[in-house]
C-alpha cells in the first residue's frame, strides 16, 4: 500500500488561487450559468475567453477516426508505430449532463496524452442523463467501450494488458466505477485508473476549515454548492441518492484489489474533499494510489493551456500512469 500526498508546485503552504486566472474573472460578470452562456453567442465568446480555449495554445496535432465498437468514441493515434502501445480509455465531465467530445477537456486531453504517453487514446462520448437516461446508462457505455478496446487489442495495435482507464469530474466518476465493476465482473481491472478532480460520492463529504474559506474567493458560478451537487446526483441516479452503490459512486464500493490508482485534485474545488476521500479509501484498501493537488487551479483545469504550470505536470502524471508498464 502506498499513499503520496502531494502538490503538483513546491510550496507546502495553501497557493493563491493562479494570477492569470483571477485575472479573468471579470469576464464571468453577468453569466447567470453555463447553460445560458452556451446559448448566448455572445456570453459564450466570454465563457470561451475565461476557459483558455481562444487565442495562442494550439493542442498536438494527432490523427484521429471514429471508433467502430459498441458506444460513440474518437481514437487518437500517436505517431509511434508499433503492435503494443499502451492506451487509455477517457471520459470528459459535464456534471453526467453535458460536454462532448469536442470540449477541450476530452479532445485536448486526448491529444496530449497519446503525444506524451505514446498512447492510444480512445475519447468515449456516453450517454447524458436527459430525457430519461439515467445511471447505469452512463455507466454502462463506459464498460462497454473499454471492453471494446482491450479485446480490439491487435486491431488497434496496443497491448490489452495496458489499457488504462480515466475522466474528469463526472468522467473521473465512471472511470472509477467502471474500473470497479471490470474489477468484479471480468476479474481483471484496468492496468491504472487516472481520476482528476472525480466526484466520487452521492454525498459529498465536508470541506475543511482553510477550504471552506479558499471557496469563498471563487465566483459563484465556478462553484458546486451543495444544493445543485445533489441535483446534478440525484439525476444521474434517477431517484433518491440512497439509491447509490458503489459502482454509481466509487466511495461507496469495496475498493480491495483496485488497479493501481493516480487521483488528481484542484486545490480550488468544491469536489476535492471527494477526491482526497477516496484516494484514502484506496490506500485503506492496501490499493496503490498516488494523490496530488495542481495547486492554485480550479474545478475544470484540464480545459485550459498546459502553459500553467501545474496543468502541465498534471498532464505529465496523468501521461506517466499511463505509459507505466
Amino acid at each position: 500500500m502506498s499513499i503520496l500526498d502531494a502538490q503538483l508546485t513546491a510550496p507546502e503552504v495553501s497557493m493563491p488561487i493562479h494570477p492569470q486566472i483571477v485575472a479573468k474573472f471579470p469576464l464571468l460578470d453577468g453569466i447567470t450559468s453555463f447553460e445560458s452562456a452556451m446559448a448566448d453567442p455572445a456570453q459564450r465568446a466570454l465563457l470561451d475567453e475565461f476557459m483558455s480555449i481562444t487565442g495562442g495554445h494550439e493542442p498536438p496535432t494527432v490523427a484521429t477516426r471514429d471508433a467502430t465498437g459498441p458506444v460513440p468514441a474518437r481514437i487518437y493515434e500517436p505517431d509511434v508505430p508499433g503492435t503494443d502501445r499502451p492506451a487509455l480509455v477517457w471520459m470528459h465531465g459535464g456534471a453526467f449532463v453535458g460536454g462532448d467530445l469536442d470540449m477541450p477537456e476530452a479532445d485536448w486531453t486526448a491529444r496530449e496524452i497519446a503525444t506524451r504517453a505514446g498512447a492510444v487514446v480512445v475519447s468515449v462520448d456516453y450517454r447524458l442523463c436527459h430525457d430519461g437516461v439515467h445511471y447505469p446508462a452512463p455507466h454502462d457505455d463506459v464498460v462497454a467501450a473499454f471492453r471494446w478496446v482491450r479485446d480490439s487489442a491487435a486491431s488497434l495495435g496496443i497491448d490489452a494488458h495496458r489499457v488504462a482507464i480515466g475522466g474528469a469530474s463526472a468522467g473521473g466518476n465512471l472511470a472509477i466505477g467502471a474500473a470497479v465493476k471490470l474489477r468484479d465482473a471480468d476479474g481483471a481491472p484496468p492496468a491504472a485508473l487516472v481520476a482528476v478532480y472525480p466526484v466520487a460520492h452521492a454525498v459529498l463529504p465536508p470541506p475543511s476549515a482553510s477550504l471552506a474559506a479558499g471557496m469563498a474567493e471563487v465566483p459563484e458560478l465556478l462553484r458546486f454548492q451543495p444544493a445543485q451537487h445533489r441535483w446534478f446526483n440525484r439525476n444521474y441516479l434517477g431517484g433518491p441518492l440512497s439509491s447509490a452503490d458503489g459502482y454509481a459512486f466509487g466511495a461507496l464500493a469495496d475498493l480491495e484489489g483496485l488497479c493501481p490508482t493516480l487521483v488528481i485534485n484542484a486545490e480550488y474545488d468544491d469536489l476535492r474533499p471527494s477526491g482526497e476521500d477516496f484516494a484514502a479509501r484506496c490506500a485503506r484498501a492496501g490499493v496503490d494510489v498516488r494523490q496530488v493537488t495542481a495547486t492554485g487551479l480550479l474545478h475544470g483545469f484540464l480545459n485550459g493551456p498546459p502553459e500553467f504550470a501545474p496543468i502541465e505536470r498534471a498532464l505529465a502524471l496523468m501521461a506517466q500512469a499511463v505509459a507505466a508498464r
